[in-house]
């Protein structure tokens, strides 16, 4: 709510992942544009991403900032900070995992959904 009520486009880049200047190349084929061809649309949206990235990493506690301070995107904050709801059922959790949008294989899949779990599923 925090990043919504400052832009709602910080928001968005945690939701949609980070801004990648793209141009097109002679092959018509969408590639990364090199720093120096970077216009000042793409500029102020990397601010956009930069400064929900900041605000994620100032709000958290030591604990917290270590497990996430590598992340270059907000996006990844995200991610890696995932964790199950409480009353929340596996399927649901799973659902919201796959909503994230990282794309990976079954076993990471499998690991993230475990490092999720609340306390109460330890026993099992």
């Amino acid at each position: 709510i925090y990043l919504k009520s400052r832009d709602f486009r910080n928001w968005l880049s945690v939701k949609n992942g980070p801004h990648t200047p793209m141009k097109l190349n002679d092959k018509n084929e969408l590639v990364s544009k090199l720093e120096d061809e970077w216009d000042e649309d793409d500029f102020r949206k990397l601010t956009i991403d930069n400064k929900a990235l900041n605000i994620l990493l100032v709000s958290l506690d030591k604990t917290e900032h270590n497990l996430v301070r590598i992340c270059t995107s907000a996006h990844e904050v995200d991610y890696e900070l995932f964790k199950m709801q409480p009353n929340e059922s596996i399927k649901n959790l799973y659902n919201r995992l796959l909503g994230l949008g990282k794309v990976f294989g079954q076993d990471e899949n499998v690991r993230k959904l475990l490092r999720c779990l609340n306390d109460e599923w330890e026993p099992k």
